[in-house]
């Protein structure tokens, strides 16, 4: 068992198979908080569906590339990531609550480019801060 522990290709498909799961629920969240359905919009060409989607998935790999590489173990790296897309979930708020002259989640339901780059740059962004911020952090 010691040697499946310190391989690097064990390690890798252990991390790599928290991080899918983890993606999965934390999209599933996303979808249940949004107006639309991502993977239905997603399939009838919605563009801006997409890009914020694609954004989301970006910004939560993102964050785990920077909790894998720091914590000392999986479940350390998966409570941080987590913790980190509590955050990036505000940070959607956030710019909900920014924009009180339109709704973020009916614009890009309709297609909005303009919004859904918006949308996908401030997850990616975000992530970066919320990296730097979990990156030495121990929990």
């Amino acid at each position: 068992m010691e040697l499946f522990e310190k391989s690097v290709y064990f390690r890798t498909l252990a991390d790599y198979s928290a991080v899918i799961l983890c993606t999965i629920v934390f999209l599933a969240v996303f979808e249940l908080l949004t107006k639309y359905r991502n993977w239905e919009e997603i399939k009838n060409g919605n563009l801006a569906v997409a890009l914020a989607t694609g954004g989301k998935i970006f910004g939560i790999a993102n964050i785990f590339r920077v909790t894998l590489s720091e914590s000392d173990s999986l479940p350390s790296a998966i409570l941080q990531g987590s913790f980190g897309f509590l955050l990036l979930m505000g940070g959607y708020f956030i710019f909900e609550f920014l924009t009180p002259s339109f709704n973020i989640d009916e614009e890009i339901k309709n297609g909005n480019k303009a919004v859904g780059w918006m949308a996908m740059m401030i997850s990616i962004g975000l992530s970066y801060v919320i990296g730097a911020g979990l990156s030495g952090s121990s929990f």
